[in-house]
């Protein structure tokens, strides 16, 4: 297929050449001069016949941080780029965005950005399974992958440039030494200024100089890059199997970098376990202060609590599927949904602890075992019900984007959800106290803990304290659903997973004693994240209840015993 692009009066050779003049003249003045540079080596790039000067002309793009020349490189090496053969030459051009009636798409040139056109001046349009793309061979798409790679290195987005720079001294290439060191020289953020010298080293440990390979190993080890491991270990492994290569210098340097790294590596996963465990401690605190207080004040074995926390979950669900529906997923409006989801999730638990207790339990007060027997018959009806409703498989609760990501400290990864949890608890802790230490009702709370038939001589209406405890106990479990809905799956056997918990954090703390809850949940969430690891999940649940067994054989009221004046059982 061929075409004249001037028809007419301008198709002798000397019309020709004088209007191609000034039509590019008049283009290229309309064209921002890094885009119209941009756009003539990427030409130049694609219809190069020799390979050295190719990759020379590839690796010059990568200096001019223009968006053409990504798309261009990466459509290249994705196999969308093509040429049309005309009268005057080869003309690279990349396929436009929308397609016609007969599902053809126009070409764009790279020169200019304007359309192929045939003699007659009419775009020239083309079906996409007729067209052959550009040949393309390992080493070239190795090359446009590189280049790729530097133009990211001038990327307004701090991150998405340290993300590529390390991306690029992982490749260990050394003859990207040089262009990532003038980069370096340039750059002002601190983060990505560390990630230039990890790069660097990286790549000098690749290098044939062993002084270089040294000096990059001892900057590794005082960095304690994480990143750095595997190049490490292969570095020794490699310097220990052939020495005459590597020298002892080598060998040595490596083995202590690698040391620091690894005991860096050592610490960096106990305080994120820890910290893992602290998370999982909070979500427990928030759910046994409602057992907690309902517990110590009634002595009713409330085995349907860990269904409250399933309501608090669906109801997060369901608010969130509501602000989706409103708002969108995304934006300000949808973010917004958490917040209103935890409260919303406080209310419907509470509620339906209110209806439990008015229906059920108010019948079974001082008969444990049979609370016991009954609230476990409504803990399997409570699945049964959600199961039917929003059927047995898990659903998908998201998380606001304020609550996405994680932050860094010392190479610690502190998830935001997480973070916000046990800040969550701390200020429930902090409401629970002031509810039973600061109000009316917490003062009758704790008077018929102490002594339930005094305090009724005395005029406090237990039935009332009753219901209002076990409402609010309630909504906490619910609060605590919401919370857990952010670091696990929700589904109708969520509670199961977490009454056993709950009862021992109350147990082990001390029947009714808010502090003692506080230090049994960070006893039991951190010590069964720390164990973990070491003996797997069920050994290390397992492990933690021995010891609680093991320990309440020694003190059976727990970490710390109530003082009451009660002389009930």
């Amino acid at each position: 297929m061929t075409f004249s692009l001037f028809p007419g009066r301008f198709s002798s050779g000397f019309y020709r050449c004088f209007w191609a003049i000034i039509l590019a003249s008049r283009l290229f003045a309309d064209l921002p001069a890094n885009e119209a540079r941009a756009r003539k080596l990427l030409a130049e790039a694609v219809v190069e016949a020799d390979e050295t000067r190719q990759f020379g002309l590839i690796r010059r793009l990568s200096e001019i941080p223009e968006p053409i020349v990504a798309q261009v490189l990466l459509a290249w090496r994705q196999g969308g780029l093509y040429v049309f053969d005309s009268p005057t030459g080869q003309v690279p051009f990349l396929l436009e965005g929308q397609s016609d009636a007969q599902g053809k798409v126009r070409g764009l040139q790279l020169t200019d950005g304007e359309p192929l056109k045939d003699e007659k001046g009419v775009d020239l349009r083309f079906q996409t399974a007729d067209l052959t793309a550009v040949d393309t061979t390992s080493h070239l798409r190795k090359a446009i992958k590189t280049s790729l790679d530097l133009l990211a290195l001038a990327n307004p987005d701090a991150k998405m440039r340290r993300d590529a720079v390390l991306k690029l001294g992982q490749d260990q290439d050394i003859e990207l030494l040089k262009p990532i060191e003038d980069r370096a020289q340039k750059e002002t953020d601190l983060e990505v200024q560390r990630a230039y010298v990890e790069a660097i080293a990286f790549i000098g440990l690749e290098s044939e100089d062993e002084a270089l390979r040294v000096a990059a190993a001892e900057k590794l080890g005082r960095l304690k890059s994480l990143n750095s491991l595997t190049f490490l270990e292969k570095l020794v492994k490699e310097a220990g199997t052939e020495p005459n290569k590597y020298g002892a210098a080598t060998l040595k340097a490596g083995k202590q970098a690698l040391a620091l790294v690894a005991e860096h590596q050592g610490w960096v996963n106990t305080v994120g376990t820890g910290f893992r465990g602290l998370s999982t401690a909070a979500v427990l605190l928030v759910a046994a202060l409602g057992l907690a207080i309902t517990f110590g004040l009634m002595g009713v074995i409330n085995m349907a609590h860990g269904e409250m926390m399933m309501v608090g979950a669906y109801t997060t669900f369901l608010i969130q599927n509501q602000f989706r529906a409103w708002f969108g997923p995304s934006g300000v409006g949808f973010d917004s949904h958490f917040p209103v989801a935890l409260v919303a999730s406080f209310i419907a638990a509470a509620v339906v602890g209110l209806i439990l207790e008015r229906g059920v339990i108010q019948f079974l007060y001082r008969r444990p075992l049979e609370s016991l027997l009954a609230t476990s018959g409504v803990s399997l009806v409570l699945q049964q019900v959600f199961r039917s409703i929003f059927g047995a498989a898990n659903v998908q609760v998201g998380s606001p984007s304020w609550l996405m990501g994680n932050l860094a400290i010392a190479d610690v990864q502190l998830a935001y959800n997480r973070v916000f949890v046990i800040g969550f608890a701390l200020f429930v802790l902090l409401l629970t106290y002031a509810l039973l230490t600061r109000t009316s009702l917490g003062l009758q709370i704790r008077a018929v803990m102490q002594n339930r038939s005094m305090a009724a001589a005395l005029g406090v209406r237990a039935d009332r304290v009753n219901m209002m405890t076990f409402a609010f106990g309630s909504g906490l479990a619910g609060m605590a659903g919401a919370c857990l809905s952010q670091l696990a799956n929700v589904g109708p056997s969520l509670g199961q997973s977490y009454i056993v918990d709950c009862f021992m954090v109350v147990v082990l703390g001390g029947v009714g004693n808010l502090v003692g809850t506080v230090a049994a949940a960070l006893g039991i969430g951190v010590t069964d994240q720390l164990l973990q690891p070491w003996v797997g999940a069920v050994l290390g649940k397992i492990s933690v209840l021995g010891a609680i067994i093991l320990f309440l054989q020694w003190r059976p009221a727990g970490i710390f015993v109530t003082r009451s004046r009660s002389l009930e059982g």
